[in-house]
């Protein structure tokens, strides 16, 4: 493919999250989150890890900074570590905290870096947790106090802010499917807390924007092209729910000011909802979900396709599955055309004024060969057929303006510990040393030539 240029305006970047990379977790003054206590419950995380550690970034932020100049980024996606901020979830400010991003700001926009801060990628300060979490609405009441207070510190240079990563991750994966912290299997308490999830966006943006003049402000979706296996009405059905679970039940509230009544229906009749639907919904909250914002993040990984399981008889036909050697290590398929479809649903069904991808990357644990290099041939072609998926959304019309590949580095994968590799830099946990992998040489060629360029 030949010719694969983006607009001028088009930001290059790369994406990390706090509990993931920084460490430090009880160092000055930060607060338990609900992965110190998840990581260090037995059984949770793959490999027996934790985050203590990580990429020891609390300490290492500067030369990290000073590795993102060299690759030519031009703009950091990081997250705010709540319990780092207000360790007891409310109340009294941990200034240590504070001065912690601030500099990190500070050392971004000297090497002419656009930070880009997530206030919730879903390190919940494990007081909250003990009060209900995400299912209470006072979780939601005291995140608005927390977007406040980093605001009001960050938001005369921090000028795009994210105020939830994946929600859908933090409620459902979290609450219902209990792989990720606090690990609970309760589909009621998995819709209170999307719901509060939700409100507490809609009512930190005026807030964010009070303190943050001419700010940009949105939040991250991990959004996913559901595909039924066949044209049967049972697996029609199937897609639509999936659909409904994965995509419209965070979509329609946010620009719709309604959630799915299928969906609401379905979890009535199925017992996960009382007859009189939401209870914890109160007036005015789908009006301040619904807030008006600047952006749409987009975190694409695959597609998913699906089938009705209740007939043994119904299989899906082999040509609509991916072979082994089109999955990454951690069991996905490769997808790439599954990015531009959304893309444009997204434009056409919802449209939003702008829209960044702000996560997108493959698992892949190509390790250093004799000479300290790594080949991650695979993870450059991953990439290259994305960012090529990504020009055909834009030839279509899309307003996306923006690229953060994930991750900048390798790091602790929630439960699955420190078993994936994501970066396109290598780390050495024991040395903590970093090694850029080919494909970050390869997209520092890209974000120089803001072009798709031929991967050799």
């Amino acid at each position: 493919m030949h010719n694969l240029s983006f607009p001028p305006t088009f930001v290059w970047g790369a994406a990390t999250s706090s509990y993931q990379i920084e460490g430090a977790a009880l160092l000055d003054g930060r607060g338990e989150s609900i992965w110190d206590r998840f990581s260090h419950t037995a059984g949770r995380i793959d490999d027996d890890s934790s985050g203590d550690v990580a990429c020891d970034h609390y300490h290492r932020w500067r030369d990290d900074v000073a590795l993102m100049q060299a690759l030519g980024m031009q703009a950091y996606r990081f997250s705010i570590a709540w319990p780092r901020i207000l360790p007891n979830g409310r109340g009294a400010v941990n200034e240590a905290g504070l001065q912690f991003y601030s500099d990190l700001v500070d050392e971004l926009l000297k090497h002419g870096i656009t930070p880009y801060a997530t206030l919730y990628h879903w390190d919940l300060p494990q007081v909250l947790q003990d009060e209900g979490g995400w299912t209470v609405r006072s979780t939601a009441e005291a995140f608005v106090e927390y977007a406040e207070v980093v605001a009001q510190r960050l938001g005369d240079r921090v000028k795009h802010w994210i105020t939830h990563n994946e929600p859908w991750c933090a409620s459902f994966l979290s609450y219902q499917i209990g792989e990720h912290a606090p690990g609970l299997q309760d589909w009621s308490a998995a819709i209170a807390a999307s719901h509060h999830l939700l409100l507490s966006h809609g009512l930190s943006v005026p807030v964010i924007r009070r303190h943050s003049p001419g700010a940009q402000v949105g939040i991250t979706l991990n959004l996913v092209p559901v595909m039924a296996a066949s044209a049967s009405d049972a697996d029609q059905a199937v897609a639509h729910f999936a659909d409904g679970y994965h995509n419209r039940w965070f979509l329609d509230p946010l620009y719709k000011r309604e959630y799915p009544q299928d969906m609401v229906d379905t979890f009535v009749e199925r017992g996960d909802l009382p007859a009189e639907g939401m209870p914890w919904v109160a007036r005015g909250d789908l009006e301040a979900i619904a807030a008006p914002t600047d952006f749409l993040g987009v975190n694409y990984y695959t597609r998913k396709l699906v089938r009705d399981t209740t007939s043994a008889a119904n299989l899906p036909p082999e040509h609509h599955l991916a072979p082994p050697d089109q999955h990454t290590d951690i069991g996905w398929e490769v997808y790439p055309s599954g990015m531009c479809d959304l893309l444009v649903r997204l434009h056409r069904d919802y449209h939003p004024p702008a829209l960044y991808i702000t996560e997108n990357g493959a698992s892949y644990n190509e390790g250093p060969n004799g000479d300290g290099q790594i080949h991650d041939q695979r993870r450059t072609h991953y990439l290259y057929d994305h960012l090529a998926a990504c020009h055909q959304a834009l030839k279509a019309g899309v307003p996306l303006c923006g690229y953060f590949v994930w991750s900048l580095m390798d790091n602790f994968e929630w439960a699955r510990g420190y078993t994936q590799r994501f970066g396109v830099v290598w780390v050495d946990f024991a040395t903590q040393q970093r090694t850029p992998k080919d494909s970050a040489k390869w997209y520092s060629r890209v974000i120089t030539a803001n072009a798709v360029v031929p991967v050799n």
